[in-house]
């Protein structure tokens, strides 16, 4: 019965999507629905809103109530802040009007169920904070049933930290277990608002507020079943972390637990749906898709619902790692779906349909065209390789193959011509000015950026030429952490998708991608080969381009540098006293690594990172992929703070410096 219910289930999917069935196809579907529903049956919205567009919300959640309806569900049930759209950034702050705008729509749906008294719709939005004090909203979930708003459960633990504002903008509730409490079928849910299902004292080892809502619903109300409605951001390990953790509060409480969230991207946060049920043992009875809207039916009396499997990797035992390792496998899935949902829907939400980016042959930028063809499809990318003298054929021939295996459009075009004019240019500028300062012409980078720029001025060009087109940067982590990547040039772009995956990540993505997309081997082996570089100048020392870790140092080792900043906190007296898995694998080879050059390394790191944060705050939107992230919408740092010591000194050492 279970199964025939799913099967069906998928048919109300496909026409939400596409429109495809017959107003008599849609009466005999829910017909045979409603006759083999169970009671306590509830729809879960695994919805994709869009941010601000409060009627398109609100009207793609009317065509889901009415199939809710339709097949009598008890309840259907939307994610967090759905009507408004998550995340909200400060335009209720400057555009209270869109407060105001989904009261009305909110008022609007209410009125609708007043024909349809079985099934009660509950919905996330924003309402105005009445009170002369405090902040001037409320982050509240409605519950909508015989016409009107007959109850709302406001939510009382506001995120502050990493890519969250909600206190910046919404007022923290104080617990009113009774307003918490809804009739769904003959069972009674406690409402829970994201955050306020995430402060158990027996889970965590340190918790960040002072209350916990799920204690007092549970204890003063005991309802049959909690219900999450959520905007559940989508970070490395945090799916293990949330598994557990409602496997240990349901448990606990004795109490089953249903989990609503989001679906979708916005701007620089990802959702991913795997909305869940979990009984009151803590055994996982539901699991929505992934990375997809899904109309889910759920029953919290069953205990063998559907579960759709997670992407590969996502273990669902906690793993807190505590060494670096360059096995990134277990991620790699997830992070390409990540990658691929925030393109699609950046481009989608924004307007935007195609993109053009430039194609050098080199990793980053055929990552990059493989994400971009399989998230807009191939037709709407256009790939543009732009050699100089110093381009060699190989990477030339890596970048037509690249376009030829996608399909994507494609073209060469030199720009030896733009880099000698630009060049001649400025020869004569200097040639007037050079004794006005300390003119460095002739030893600093002034040619390499001038390729970059030319570079990034042809997809400019392209983009405003062609309706819908965006330019895309294709900078990558470990080079933005060092500065290492040309401001108007390839930073440039209205979009930036490898900006929080790291080098010997991204590796390992392009040999994940070769061997689990549709089309196997896009990516030619040759890319993966070899070594990085720019190939914006020559190596005096070799005679050829200068690699990317000549100019830096090892990736193996640049990139356990900045996960050990950004997961253990450590300065570079702590990462002095540990040996890195580059030094071991040197060690290995009896090729030890010297501490002088150790030491060389982490300086030049922190030097550069410390000289590169101005161009952290000019980088184009992001997806935030890993567990830490310097992408702006969540890390801050001042750029005038490049005085920090990156050394522990001793009490003794600042106490002689005074002297």
């Amino acid at each position: 019965m279970n199964e025939k219910i799913f099967t069906l289930a998928e048919k109300i999917d496909e026409d939400l999507k596409y429109k495809n069935l017959s107003e008599t196809e849609r009466n005999e579907l829910s017909k045979e629905l409603r006759g083999i529903l169970h009671e306590n049956s509830i729809v879960i919205a695994q919805i994709n809103p869009v941010s601000g567009d409060v009627r398109g919300n609100a009207m793609k959640a009317y065509e889901w109530i009415k199939w809710a309806q339709k097949i009598e569900a008890d309840a259907i049930v939307f994610p967090e802040l759905y009507l408004i759209g998550y995340p909200i950034g400060d335009f209720i702050d400057r555009f209270p009007v869109i407060v105001e705008e989904n009261l009305e729509w909110l008022e609007a749906l209410a009125f609708k169920t007043k024909y349809y008294p079985k099934t009660k719709v509950i919905i996330g939005f924003a309402e105005f904070n009445k009170s002369k004090t405090g902040k001037k909203y409320y982050n509240s979930i409605a519950v909508l049933s015989d016409g009107k708003v007959s109850s709302v459960a406001r939510k009382s633990l506001l995120p502050n930290y990493a890519e969250f504002n909600d206190y910046r903008h919404f007022e923290p509730a104080e617990v009113n277990s009774a307003s918490r409490i809804t009739k769904i079928g003959s069972e009674s849910a406690g409402i829970i608002v994201c955050e306020d299902g995430w402060n158990d004292a027996d889970f965590f080892e340190q918790n960040l507020y002072d209350v916990d809502p799920v204690k007092i619903v549970v204890e003063e109300q005991k309802p049959d079943f909690l219900l999450n409605c959520s905007a559940s951001i989508t970070r490395a390990k945090k799916e293990q972390l949330k598994h557990n953790m409602f496997r240990f509060v349901s448990k606990k409480y004795n109490t089953p637990i249903v989990y609503v969230n989001q679906v979708g991207s916005g701007e620089c946060v990802s959702f991913e749906g795997a909305s869940r049920v979990y009984d009151e043992n803590g055994n996982l009875t539901y699991m929505a898709k992934s990375y997809e809207e899904q109309f889910f039916i759920v029953n919290v009396k069953d205990k063998k619902g559907k579960i759709h499997s997670l992407p590969n990797g996502l273990e669902k035992t906690l793993n807190s790692q505590k060494e670096f390792s360059l096995d990134h496998e277990p991620d790699l899935e997830r992070t390409y779906l990540t990658i691929v949902q925030s393109i699609r829907d950046y481009f989608k939400k924004t307007g935007f349909k195609r993109a053009v980016l430039g194609l050098s042959g080199g990793l980053d930028s055929t990552v990059s065209a493989v994400l971009l063809a399989d998230a807009l499809g191939p037709e709407n990318v256009f790939g543009i390789s732009m050699p100089s003298k110093i381009t060699s054929s190989e990477s030339k021939n890596d970048a037509k193959e690249l376009a030829d295996n996608l399909g994507i459009n494609f073209t060469e075009i030199t720009i030896k011509d733009m880099f000698d004019s630009t060049r001649t240019k400025f020869d004569e500028v200097f040639g007037l000015i050079q004794n006005k300062w300390d003119c460095r012409y002739k030893e600093c980078f002034t040619n390499d950026n001038i390729q970059a720029r030319s570079r990034a001025l042809i997809l400019w060009g392209v983009a405003n030429e062609f309706q819908s087109c965006l330019p895309i940067a294709t900078s990558d982590k470990s080079e933005l952490y060092m500065g290492y990547a040309t401001i108007n040039g390839d930073m440039s772009g209205g979009f930036a998708p490898l900006a929080d995956v790291s080098k010997t990540k991204l590796f390992a993505l392009a040999k994940w991608m070769n061997k689990n997309r549709e089309i196997k081997n896009a990516i030619p082996e040759s890319v993966i080969l070899k070594r990085p570089g720019a190939e914006l100048a020559i190596n005096p020392k070799t005679g050829k381009p200068l690699l990317a870790e000549e100019a830096l140092m090892p990736y193996e080792f640049l990139d356990e540098v900045i996960w050990r900043v950004e997961n253990l906190q450590q300065t570079i007296s702590d990462m002095m006293k540990v040996e890195f898995l580059h030094e071991k694998h040197l060690r290995e080879i009896s090729e030890p690594l010297s501490s002088e050059t150790k030491l060389e390394w982490l300086q030049k790191f922190f030097r550069r990172m410390s000289t590169a944060l101005y161009k952290w705050t000019i980088m184009p939107p992001a997806p935030i992929v890993d567990a830490r992230s310097i992408n702006k919408a969540e890390y801050k740092q001042p750029i005038i703070s490049s005085k920090i010591n990156y050394h522990k000194t001793s009490f003794d050492e600042k106490l002689k410096s005074l002297n």
